[in-house]
């Protein structure tokens, strides 16, 4: 039996009855109130060529940018993400050349090529009209 002085001490009783010293945790507390959403086919080679506008960048550099400027909404996992780089650079999208990263380790860089840029301005043209139309329908169904 654990004395009334040592409850107080270990925390498991309070002295005034109307304190409450523990919060007890709700589920939104403990686990994220929503799942990364899934990406539609055809948009990750998308947000890769978008992405790297703006300079090179290595494939973690690529999958941070998306998460961040996406909100953490999209989460590109590697096993989505290279893949699509490797086939981007057979494509002739995107350029592939071997660098040091920030942390100095030894990382692929990945490059928009002429040929990428035009193809981001076919798929962005093609994705806002899907877009469009998917709007449509949900506004007008």
């Amino acid at each position: 039996m654990i004395r009334p002085s040592h409850r107080l001490s270990m925390g498991l009783d309070s002295p005034d009855p109307n304190e409450t010293r523990f919060h007890r945790l709700s589920m939104e507390e403990v686990l994220p109130s929503k799942p990364p959403a899934e990406l539609l086919p055809g948009t990750l080679d998308l947000l890769i060529l978008r992405t790297l506008v703006r300079g090179p960048h290595h494939g973690y550099g690529i999958a941070q940018r998306v998460r961040a400027l996406s909100q953490d909404v999209f989460q590109v996992g590697e096993s989505s993400l290279y893949p699509a780089l490797q086939r981007l650079t057979l494509d002739g999208y995107v350029d592939a050349e071997w660098g040091v990263s920030e942390n100095h380790r030894r990382a692929r860089f990945y490059t928009l090529t002429a040929a990428g840029r035009k193809r981001l301005a076919a798929e962005r043209k093609e994705f806002e009209r899907v877009v469009a139309a998917i709007q449509l329908v949900l506004n007008l169904a």
